[in-house]
């Protein structure tokens, strides 16, 4: 088991940038696979980015590449989404999630996940 909390969300002007962070209860955070989603209004929850359980592979959604970078530090159980270039259609609540995992894939569906936090939101002004 592990509890999730988001923290980092907040208001920017389009352009600019926010860095997310998750942290993680528990001493086995390595061994888990973990996640970003994001969800707006009347949309479902999308894939943002994904990262394995030693950090060494990553994965984005093909709209932000580019802009979003995830990153993990399994020492200090925190898991990092920096935001860049922020648009107006970014706006959304962010989730950080995590599976138990060991393998070198990532996932990138929502059902791959067991664990999830409450969301933290960000909202992009024009």
């Amino acid at each position: 088991q592990v509890q999730l909390v988001e923290s980092g969300g907040g208001l920017v002007q389009a352009g600019g940038s926010l860095r997310l962070s998750c942290a993680a209860s528990g001493r086995t955070f390595s061994l888990y696979a973990m996640g970003w989603f994001r969800q707006a209004p009347g949309k479902e929850r999308e894939f943002v980015a994904a990262i394995n359980w030693s950090g060494g592979t990553t994965d984005y959604a093909d709209s932000l590449k580019g802009r979003f970078t995830v990153s993990r530090d399994n020492a200090k159980n925190t898991v990092d989404l920096q935001m860049n270039v922020l648009k107006p259609e970014d706006t959304a609540v962010y989730y950080c999630a995590a599976r138990r995992s060991t393998v070198v894939r990532v996932f990138t569906t929502p059902t791959s996940y067991d664990y999830w936090g409450q969301g933290t939101q960000v909202t992009v002004s024009a």
